[in-house]
């Protein structure tokens, strides 16, 4: 059995994400997907709880997909799930860039390896910072997210 772990901040989850998690699913016996604190985003608009309930509710359709939140090294996640690869989506050579540096640290840290997989075009532009401003300016992003995280922003900007 593959077990592989998807981290990420998740706030929110939105399609690009489900995407990745969906292709991870087709590929891999158990997918782990992981919501961390992440404090180079600044603060989080959502509570790690809150992300678990989006998390949950938005992956609810597949079965080999577990939620769970972290606090620790990604690597130190990995090893704790049984995880055999860490999974890390791409939209564009900006991420290669960067999530390339981190897959090569983890594995020098861990030797855990990262597999990429890249988001189709029609999510690729798809970012959690710009769906959240765009809602909080009055936006429509409904069609960019999962139903349960729309109606949690609606609710966040009081819509």
């Amino acid at each position: 059995m593959t077990r592989v772990l998807y981290p990420g901040s998740f706030d929110p989850i939105h399609n690009g994400h489900l995407e990745i998690i969906a292709t991870a699913s087709r590929l891999f016996d158990e997918v782990v997907v992981a919501a961390m604190r992440n404090p180079q985003k600044g603060e989080p608009l959502f509570t790690l709880d809150e992300r678990r309930e989006m998390l949950h509710e938005s992956v609810a359709h597949l079965s080999n997909v577990r939620v769970t939140m972290f606090a620790s090294l990604v690597v130190d996640l990995a090893r704790d799930e049984g995880a055999d690869f860490i999974v890390k989506g791409l939209r564009a050579v900006s991420d290669f860039e960067s999530e390339l540096q981190m897959a090569q640290m983890n594995h020098k840290i861990a030797g855990v390896d990262t597999l990429f997989i890249p988001s189709t075009s029609g999510n690729s532009f798809l970012a959690s910072k710009l769906l959240r401003e765009i809602t909080r300016f009055g936006g429509d992003v409904t069609t960019m997210v999962p139903p349960p995280v729309a109606r949690r922003l609606q609710e966040k900007y009081g819509r």
